[in-house]
């Protein structure tokens, strides 16, 4: 080589004797959320020669890139040293978008591993998360539970979160969680872990924490079968409607539904968690979701806000009533496109979201309670106020809600205003909700027992067509009658099934194991509200 010309092989090496430091490499682990699933990201660092900088790649959205502007401030401010040379950060797999702050950890973990500020013997093994303050504080980041869910499966062995969301993840069994408050901690955790406790594991006794429903049945005065339409409802996991004059008690009604149905189970507590957890809902709800929820999204709600979406989909109402209960007051105010988009989830328990990049699945198994008026006046067939629509008006009213919507609302209940003796009399109090409660949690004990070798099947609202053959058999004179109800009503064979599942419910409510003439008859009442209101 003559003088005055440079090997290209020597060119990194005279970048690394201009920074005067060799070249470090470092990896830790992170992760993504898909939907309420999780995958575990890699964030590999490079500290080199080169212009000082850190280079954030691997399809990072806005919030990872601002991490570089983050991640400088907080180790400066936590006392180490921010290396004067070129660093890039390789989020993998590539070809998965990463959003949100909670790479902020990882990627300040990687760095100072990468330039020796701290020991790279943990990284293998656990894995990071959390937002940076440019003080270097920790603060609490969303979807700490399905990644930590994640990351016990894919045989991680500890998580680094913040403080704030230690007790969310100490509820996955068998995986260490680490709570920490600022970045200073994590680096001392990394360089001396056994001066560093573990959270304790959360189990089942963490819902000893639950709310007790404050609205009680007791308040509700006569209604007596809009009361029993609301039991059965609860003992089935059946959708219902009620439909009434303004006054009448329909939301009253409905928002007493979640004192009577059973308390969560753990694992249905976890499930509904991780929907929370995503949302960022989690706050104001503790570590656990200990309650049934009640969701009450507005009329003017538009369909992806009902059932989830948006450019990376969230979950939507129906997914953030997992478990519980969506209540749609005015069922008739809601757009009719909108009120489509429930088919789905109603028939599935389950939204799909598609979009080019990715599909992503949000649990939906809800119980829908609605309550509506009978008109645009609110007073056909009311007994003391006057009917003031026109049949067109009242026909155009109700086709908001199409033949299909409504065979998936099994219990179609009349509730008419009360009379006046009933109003005025202060001792009329109905039957309290702890013992409306004992006989729906005695019904659905009943069912658990038939569901036993079916483990996908939590209440009979949830039966499938050979579910109903095996547990839905009826006589002659039921058959009959069943016919009757079909030809009279035009009932669909999806409306059938709903008939025989709500018979089902009100024969495990009576402790009976067959279905009789009277449950499917009871049933049989419930279907006629849709047919004859206008």
């Amino acid at each position: 080589m003559s003088m005055g010309q440079t090997s290209t092989e020597t060119i990194p090496n005279l970048f690394d004797a201009i920074a005067g430091e060799a070249p470090m490499l470092a990896r830790t682990w992170s992760a993504a959320l898909v939907g309420i699933d999780a995958v575990k990201v890699g964030v590999e660092v490079d500290v080199g020669g080169g212009l000082p900088g850190i280079t954030v790649v691997g399809l990072p959205d806005s919030a990872v890139q601002e991490a570089r502007e983050r991640v400088k401030a907080a180790l400066k401010n936590s006392g180490y040293v921010v290396p004067m040379r070129r660093v890039i950060v390789n989020l993998t797999p590539a070809d998965l978008r990463k959003e949100g702050p909670s790479f902020d950890l990882p990627i300040s973990v990687g760095v100072l591993a990468a330039s020796e500020q701290v020991s790279l013997a943990l990284l293998e093994d656990h894995l990071f998360l959390g937002e940076l303050s440019l003080d270097g504080s920790l603060r609490a980041i969303a979807g700490v539970l399905p990644i930590a869910a994640a990351a016990q499966a894919l045989g991680i062995k500890a998580l680094v979160v913040p403080a704030a969301n230690a007790e969310e993840a100490a509820l996955v069994a068998g995986l260490k969680v680490y709570g920490l408050r600022t970045l200073s901690e994590v680096g001392n955790f990394l360089n001396n872990p056994t001066h560093v406790q573990p959270t304790p594991t959360q189990g089942p006794d963490v819902l000893q924490r639950r709310d007790r429903a404050t609205l009680d049945l007791r308040d509700v005065k006569g209604q007596a079968h809009a009361r029993r339409a609301l039991e059965i409802a609860a003992a089935g996991g059946h959708n219902l409607c009620f439909v009434g004059p303004p006054g009448s008690g329909k939301t009253m009604l409905a928002r007493r539904l979640p004192g009577i149905l059973p308390p969560l189970s753990f694992a249905e507590a976890l499930e509904v968690t991780q929907v929370y957890s995503v949302s960022g809902l989690l706050k104001e709800k503790g570590s656990l979701v200990c309650d049934r929820p009640f969701r009450s999204p507005h009329h003017s709600a538009s369909g992806p806000s009902l059932v989830g979406g948006g450019s990376y989909p969230r979950p939507g109402e129906v997914s953030l009533a997992h478990r519980g209960i969506l209540f749609l007051d005015e069922l008739t105010e809601f757009k009719r496109d909108v009120l489509e988009y429930l088919r789905q989830p109603l028939e599935d328990g389950s939204v799909t979201i598609s979009r080019a990049r990715q599909s992503v699945m949000f649990p939906a198994q809800f119980t829908l309670i609605a309550s509506t008026n009978p008109c645009p006046c609110g007073f056909f067939g009311d007994t003391v106020q006057v009917c003031t629509c026109t049949p067109r008006q009242r026909e155009s009213y109700w086709a908001k809600l199409s033949g299909p919507l409504m065979d998936r609302i099994d219990l179609q209940v009349a509730v008419n205003r009360l009379q006046p003796e009933e109003m005025t009399q202060q001792a009329l109090t109905g039957e309290a909700s702890e013992r409306v409660r004992d006989r729906v949690q005695a019904a659905r004990n009943r069912a658990q027992v038939r569901f036993t070798l079916e483990p996908a099947v939590n209440c009979n609202a949830e039966m499938q067509s050979h579910h109903l053959r095996q547990w839905c058999q009826f006589d002659e004179a039921t058959r009959m009658i069943l016919e009757g109800a079909i030809r009279k009503l035009g009932l669909s064979a999806r409306g059938t099934d709903r008939i025989l599942k709500v018979a089902r419910t009100i024969a495990d409510l009576e402790g009976a194991e067959t279905l009789q003439t009277n449950h499917v008859a009871e049933a049989i009442q419930y279907r006629t509200i849709d047919r004859r209101v206008v």
